[in-house]
């Protein structure tokens, strides 16, 4: 079978991290068209690339008889329209969080793709991918621990970008911990409230840092997650669950620990996300394109998280920024999924 002919949509940082990747170490692809709405950097990064073109209009870039498969890395606000297209031509495709920016478009991309009555749509979490949350999964499925009880999460980042504001912190960070609960527990969040400490010194005027989120499942179950994302220090990223039997915490940076003649003890502490997730991107990739060469024949172009996960997050998230104006817990609002055939 010849090479997946990809597009690649956005080409900043996440998007050219992408194109390298599928460039030299995703085995099965090729990158055949990029996209960004700076065209001299679509066509600086298609040149470097045998057999690839650079399309300035994206939904001429997915509607093109050469691309088999897109990766959409571009803003959120334009993820709704480049997703409907996406269907419409019957490309799968791979689409960094968010599905959408609002609940209301999310679902409604849902409802078109079951409409469909096949899956097309992967979502970026890229956690699930990380050998890490792979093996915590995988004790907890086990059985050894017992029934999971509590979850507790730190996402810490060393800076952010300047543009980035209190409501961000829920959208762009907490959302991985969102739909880390929802991959740990197999249920739904359904209700959150966001707590504002003190601010940190460090955070821009405005910006409320650290941000403390509690969120509770269907069953009971109690997450909090401490945001803080202008620490200055380094990328740091930890979950615990707590259970019936025992515990386990992943994400401690444990690799080497040393023993210092000033009597401390300490490691290296990972830098930025592409250290620390990179293996789950880089597996994220390999098998989101061995899914989707196989799925002409299956009916499901996936292998990870789908448009309703991506409609679950964008719902809790939601929910989290209304919590953030008010400082009270706020109910999750979704629709049942059994509603919906084949979501």
């Amino acid at each position: 079978m010849s090479d997946l002919r990809v597009a690649v949509l956005g080409v900043g940082v996440m998007g050219a991290d992408h194109v390298a990747r599928l460039t030299t170490k995703i085995s099965g692809a090729r990158v055949a068209v990029v996209n960004d709405f700076v065209t001299e950097k679509a066509e600086r990064i298609a040149s470097g690339i045998d057999g690839c073109r650079a399309i300035a209009d994206p939904l001429d870039a997915i509607a093109d008889p050469d691309v088999d498969a897109v990766v959409l890395a571009t803003p959120g606000p334009t993820h709704e329209k480049q997703l409907l297209a996406c269907l419409e031509h019957g490309k799968p495709v791979l689409c960094e969080k968010p599905l959408t920016t609002d609940v209301a478009t999310s679902l409604e991309v849902v409802k078109r793709e079951a409409a469909l009555g096949k899956r097309l749509i992967q979502v970026g979490f890229m956690r699930r991918f990380d050998h890490e949350y792979a093996q915590l999964k995988a004790l907890l499925t086990s059985g050894e621990l017992g029934r999971a009880l509590l979850l507790h999460c730190a996402h810490r980042n060393p800076a952010v970008p300047p543009y980035f504001d209190s409501a961000m912190v829920v959208r762009d960070s907490l959302v991985h911990e969102v739909d880390v609960t929802r991959f740990l527990f197999d249920e739904e969040i359904t209700s959150i409230q966001m707590v504002k400490p003190s601010a940190s010194p460090g955070a821009p005027e405005g910006l409320a840092d650290p941000q403390i989120a509690i969120m509770r499942t269907a069953s009971g179950r109690h997450v909090d997650v401490e945001l803080f994302v202008t620490t200055g220090v380094a990328y740091e990223v930890r979950t615990e669950v707590v259970a019936e039997k025992g515990s386990a915490m992943i994400g401690l940076d444990v690799g080497l620990v040393r023993t210092r003649s000033d009597g401390t003890r300490g490691g290296q502490l990972t830098p930025g996300f592409r250290e620390r997730f990179g293996q789950a991107y880089d597996t994220e990739f390999q098998r989101w394109v061995d899914a989707v060469r196989r799925g002409s024949a299956t009916g499901d172009f996936t292998d990870g998280p789908s448009a309703w996960d991506g409609y679950a997050a964008a719902a809790v998230c939601e929910a989290g920024v209304e919590s953030l104006d008010s400082g009270l817990p706020v109910a999750v609002s979704m629709v049942d999924r059994a509603t919906i055939p084949g979501a």
